[in-house]
């Protein structure tokens, strides 16, 4: 008999939620994590950056101070204790994941697994053999480096060493315009650095509608943010100040800065695992996986960022649960991934779901869109924070929702009304219908659903 019902390799969002999911339902659970519980995200990726946000969000406030009539003089900015909050803040947290873990009967083991067939698996660093029935991989993802630009951990960083900085440079170049480069960029704008955004592609966010990219930049212009898209980091020459030279539309340019951070996107952790040996099979540095999340390998499932399906907390825990139940004999539903929400922390925040007004005009339907502009809302006047929108994307025969996409304060917690309203099925006209508290920024849910529909009230 196995020594467990599922041994779960690495303890970020995925890996410790399908842990505690497998002990709420009987199973006999071990979790191996060579660094710390919560993974990347909890340490050193969503959580402290998005306290160091709520920081740059406050400097941000100050700076406005004679906008809502308050006057202060002499204001000071210190980086260096937002990221102490930060830590705390994560230090919380990864307390409070240990005493889950512990209420749910999981073992927790501290080591390296590698995994080997017939559901064994050792740990590097002291030898010992496990056995269970089912093996999830939940090994995360690390951030992809350029040939242009080697990362030292001093000149030339990663997200990870920037949540570290105990003192700001006085110009960053920010290489990766999705979501990890444009929270750093709101981040260390905030706090008056000199930030120059690039993106190799045509525009910021290049995954989400076009509407939104164009409402980021415009206002990361408003924050003394240079952004160039279509543009790559040739070259980097080394010294005080760092010089890269930049390929873009008007040719080569020269940039003059004192930190580069590479936000230039993932690659799996499948290296020194066993992944070879079991026969789990990797393509473009991930893991493949079928509907279910089901490796190459008998018995063998992956969860997560190494899977390279959608790189976010919240999809690594749903999958993670979905296997766990599969396993416990449940049925959960296949996940679909083009519904999952999609969430960014700059300033302006995005929250989006859904196909985007393009993607849903090439599928040769009768495509409806409603729009309602932040400007045009009591709430956002009100809390002087009238940038961006609300965009919903239809069917126009059905009025099905398709795709849903927000720019604004706090507008990742908006969303989830919309994602609601398309698993039971709604429709823009119930989305329209349904009473909205006044004034609340959820009244710009209802107007872009009515909008949508020829109805809107307030614009």
């Amino acid at each position: 008999m196995a020594d467990y019902d599922v041994l779960i390799v690495g303890a970020g969002p995925g890996g410790y939620v399908a842990a505690i999911r497998a002990g709420q339902l009987g199973m006999r659970a071990a979790l191996v994590e060579r660094d710390r519980l919560g993974g990347v995200c909890l340490n050193s990726g969503c959580i402290p950056t998005k306290a160091l946000l709520r920081n740059a969000e406050v400097v941000s406030l100050f700076r406005r101070a004679e906008e809502f009539g308050v006057s202060c003089d002499n204001l000071h900015a210190d980086f260096g204790k937002a990221v102490e909050r930060s830590r705390t803040v994560v230090a919380k947290l990864g307390k409070g994941v240990e005493t889950l873990l512990k209420k749910n009967k999981v073992t927790v083991i501290k080591g390296t697994a590698i995994v080997h067939g017939n559901g064994r698996a050792t740990v590097k660093e002291t030898g010992e053999t496990l056995t269970a029935t089912s093996i999830i991989l939940a090994t995360g993802a690390r951030p992809r480096g350029l040939p242009s630009l080697p990362v030292d951990g001093s000149s030339v960083i990663t997200s990870r060493e920037a949540l570290e900085l105990n003192e700001l440079p006085a110009s960053i170049a920010i290489v990766g315009g999705g979501p990890t480069g444009c929270e750093f960029a709101s981040i260390f704008a905030a706090y008056g650095v000199k930030v120059t955004l690039i993106e190799l592609l045509p525009r910021l966010l290049p995954n989400e509608d076009a509407d939104v990219s164009q409402a980021v930049q415009r206002a990361f212009a408003r924050q003394q943010t240079t952004v160039l898209t279509n543009t790559k980091v040739a070259q980097l020459k080394p010294g005080r100040p760092l010089n890269l030279t930049l390929e873009g539309p008007q040719g080569a340019s020269a940039l003059a800065c004192d930190l580069v951070l590479v936000c230039a996107g993932i690659q799996g952790n499948v290296e020194g695992i066993g992944l070879e040996e079991v026969g789990v099979a990797v393509e473009r540095g991930f893991v493949r996986v079928d509907d279910q999340l089901r490796t190459t390998a008998a018995n063998v499932y992956a969860i997560g960022d190494v899977t390279g399906k959608l790189p976010l907390a919240h999809v690594a825990m749903t999958q993670g649960v979905a296997v766990v139940e599969r396993l416990a004999g449940r049925e959960p539903p296949l996940l679909d991934y083009a519904l999952m929400p999609r969430a960014v922390y700059c300033s302006p925040q995005v929250a989006s779901w859904g196909m985007t007004e393009e993607q849903a005009r090439q599928t040769g339907r009768q495509i409806a869109v409603g729009k309602f502009p932040m400007a045009a809302s009591g709430k956002a006047m009100a809390m002087a924070e009238t940038q961006g929108f609300a965009k919903v994307v239809v069917d126009k025969q059905y009025g099905e929702l398709l795709g849903a996409h927000l720019v604004g304060a706090e507008v990742t917690e908006l969303l989830a009304e919309l994602s609601l309203a398309k698993m039971l099925e709604g429709t823009v006209r119930e989305v329209g219908w349904l009473t909205h508290a006044h004034p609340t920024l959820s009244e710009t849910l209802k107007e872009a659903a009515l909008a949508s529909l020829g109805e809107a009230i307030h614009i």
